[in-house]
């Protein structure tokens, strides 16, 4: 109140985007469409608001409309978001936790606002009282609140606000320039979790209900809002793995110009996240494409990226009894007992490091290997987060600043500097402002990471991942420079190993236990009295040998982690993760994009994938006639093989009349001959039927 003056507490509260709070939390919108449709044809009568009255503690409640608005010279210090209290649909009411009612037109001056929610609230406080423990529905378009002139005639009022907002947006900077390309692929966008997250709307894994981009099966946002607008990437996917483009249908992926998760400092618009979003992209979707037909004004103003630039991330990976996977594809194995730094990137101050332990064996005895136990990263001035297993159940633990932190509430958060996702208790995935992605998981006894780097990060990294440059052979650089050969013995990538120790002033990881103050704290953080298996070293007698052969085949990490820990279950964990990690990397391989060739005027193009070796046809209109070739194929130089062709008017009919004609000419000559060959045929037959 005063700038800590009078009141030196401080404390940390994380925001909430509305369509994350937990349905528990919230008052639901029964048949949530019937409200945004209502008032157009065929959707009229009652709707019904239901709630959890446990979740609101009063015995009477009113329930209020709240209308959300931005107002100003867009891109202005004068542009601010505003919530205002419009007006109570229902005052000192029983908690039922059921209400219906027939909406009625809204009084002229509340007109204005198409975008809000609804909010329930003890009646003992007034109406439209701010900060008191409310109910609030999903934010949603007011179609049920508007005036008699929609509901007269909805087509043309909707048909006006196109329109209208058409004419702003054209007076609007330009977002799209600074928005990042769409990956190519569903398989690259999946994969590329640093950079794109999936899109809650159409999401494959929940069974892919697209409802605003029909024949997409998933689709992902850009995690960052651009920087200087504040907008936002969609990319949506075809069942064949293919990008889906507005320009080839209505279900393609539209830019944002309001991200929908919002942008720091988050009041600001357009960053407000979910609402912003709402005022300068959805609620423009349903006045052209849902409640007018005029869909086309919509996309032409937000077309779809395609991914002729679109380059795919680095990756890397640390696993097993550590096993290292580097950025430029090296394979090795450092089995150190430490904290040690998996990635060093000047570029944006990113730090990645890791600690590895010993395991116990259930007989109790150690280990001569070792395994990654916590993670912990920061990029620049950011939070800092650290991933780590719980001694006592082996689950995933998250700190924040070296707090615990719980995911009770909700799994995803918006952190200072980074994203932070948690998916169904073992896996972990930081997203950071550069595009830089870490993901952390569960495999077996250890944790697997997974370092997502964009190529401007390229001879920018140094540390265990190796030297991201597209060469193999500096990978083991170490701290002073020194380069170590590929052909460097396992006992010498030792040394490198134990060259890249933490240093306890700049370490990012958490010591709040005894444990970890003595072993890893208050110790060298590289533990050099440690000797660990060497691969070279490994033996095994002919039983397990046929076991080990049937479970690793040729997978070398999998072998060693089974001769190092005795432990089948620890080297299949090393072989999973190993597999993961290869799939993943061939998803994330480059593919050459031709990008869209359009269909010719008065003509039709079959066919939407713009990838090399892809073939598109074409075709024209009755009363045309194609002028060029009739299909074109996506070169490996990113080029098309034939330009697109004319539709030319008028050919087409008299080729097509040409043909009746002497199609019809040759039919009466077919059936004269036939009429003659049976004539003859018949006159031959009566001769012979006369002799005996």
């Amino acid at each position: 109140m005063d700038n800590g003056r009078s009141f030196l507490r401080s404390g940390t509260w994380l925001a909430v985007h509305p369509s994350k709070v937990s349905e528990s939390e919230k008052s639901q919108l029964v048949n949530e469409t019937r409200w945004q449709y209502y008032g157009t044809a065929g959707t009229h009568g009652n709707l019904t608001l239901t709630w959890n009255t446990s979740a609101l503690p009063a015995n009477f409640i009113t329930i209020e409309l709240w209308g959300y608005e931005e107002t100003g010279k867009p891109y202005s210090e004068e542009w601010t978001a505003t919530w205002s209290y419009l007006y109570s649909l229902a005052t000192n009411i029983h908690n039922s936790g059921y209400f219906t009612f027939t909406p009625k037109p809204a009084p002229r001056n509340y007109q204005r606002w198409e975008v809000g929610a609804l909010r329930i609230i003890d009646s003992k406080h007034h109406a439209g009282e701010k900060d008191v423990h409310a109910l609030w529905s999903n934010e949603h378009a007011l179609a049920w609140h508007l005036g008699d002139d929609f509901r007269e005639d909805p087509v043309a009022w909707a048909r006006t606000q196109c329109l209208a907002w058409e004419e702003q947006e054209d007076q609007l900077p330009d977002f799209l320039k600074e928005l990042p390309d769409c990956p190519c692929t569903l398989a690259q966008a999946r994969a590329d979790s640093g950079r794109f997250h999936t899109d809650y709307g159409c999401d494959i894994e929940h069974g892919s209900v697209c409802t605003y981009h029909p024949g997409a099966v998933h689709c992902v946002r850009s995690v960052q809002a651009s920087p200087r607008y504040g907008s936002g990437q969609q990319c949506c996917y075809t069942a064949a793995g293919m990008q889906l483009l507005t320009a080839d249908s209505t279900g393609g992926s539209t830019p944002d110009r309001g991200h929908d998760w919002g942008a720091p400092p988050y009041r600001v618009p357009p960053r407000v996240p979910g609402l912003s979003h709402w005022i300068y992209d959805v609620i423009s979707f349903y006045h052209c494409c849902l409640w007018a037909p005029e869909c086309s004004r919509y996309m032409q103003r937000r077309p779809s990226s395609d991914c002729r630039s679109y380059h795919p991330p680095r990756l890397a990976s640390a696993f097993g009894d550590p096993h290292f996977v580097t950025f430029d594809g090296t394979n090795y194995t450092f089995n150190g007992r430490g904290e040690y730094v998996l990635l060093e990137a000047v570029l944006t101050d990113l730090r990645v490091q890791a600690r590895a332990q010993t395991r116990t064996t259930p007989e109790g005895s150690q280990d001569r290997g070792t395994g990654l136990t916590a993670v912990a990263v920061q990029e620049g001035n950011s939070d800092v987060v650290e991933v780590r297993l719980a001694r006592r159940d082996g689950v995933l633990q998250v700190l924040l600043n070296q707090e615990v932190l719980s995911f009770a509430e909700q799994s995803w958060m918006d952190l200072k500097g980074m994203f932070l996702s948690a998916a169904a208790g073992d896996r972990v995935s930081v997203m950071l402002s550069s595009g830089a992605g870490l993901e952390v998981n569960v495999q077996g006894p250890f944790l697997s990471v997974t370092v997502l780097l964009p190529e401007k990060f390229l001879t920018h990294t140094r540390g265990l991942l190796g030297t991201l440059n597209d060469d193999p052979t500096d990978d083991f650089t170490m701290r002073s420079g020194q380069v170590l050969p590929p052909s460097t013995s396992s006992r010498e990538l030792f040394q490198f190993g134990a060259d890249w120790a933490v240093e306890n002033a700049s370490s990012l990881l958490t010591y709040d236990s005894e444990f970890l103050v003595t072993n890893f704290l208050l110790r060298p953080k590289h533990d050099s009295t440690f000797l660990p298996l060497f691969p070279e070293e490994i033996t095994s007698g002919p039983s397990q040998a046929a076991e080990v052969a049937e479970l690793c085949g040729d997978n070398m990490f999998c072998r060693f982690d089974v001769a190092a820990t005795g432990s089948t279950n620890v080297g299949n964990a090393s072989r999973v993760a190993h597999m993961q990690h290869l799939l993943r990397a061939q998803s994330l391989q480059p593919v050459v994009s031709c990008g869209r060739l359009a269909p010719p005027l008065n003509g039709r193009k079959e066919g939407m994938s713009y990838l090399a070796g892809s073939t598109v046809h074409f075709r024209c209109d009755n009363g045309y006639s194609l002028a060029g070739a009739e299909a074109s194929t996506c070169q490996a130089d990113g080029t098309w093989s034939r330009p697109t062709p004319m539709c030319q008017p008028g050919h087409r009919s008299y080729a097509v009349l040409l043909s009746i004609i002497f199609g019809g000419l040759a039919v009466v000559a077919l059936v004269a001959l036939v009429y003659v060959f049976l004539r003859r045929r018949k006159s031959s037959t009566a001769t012979w039927g006369s002799q005996p």
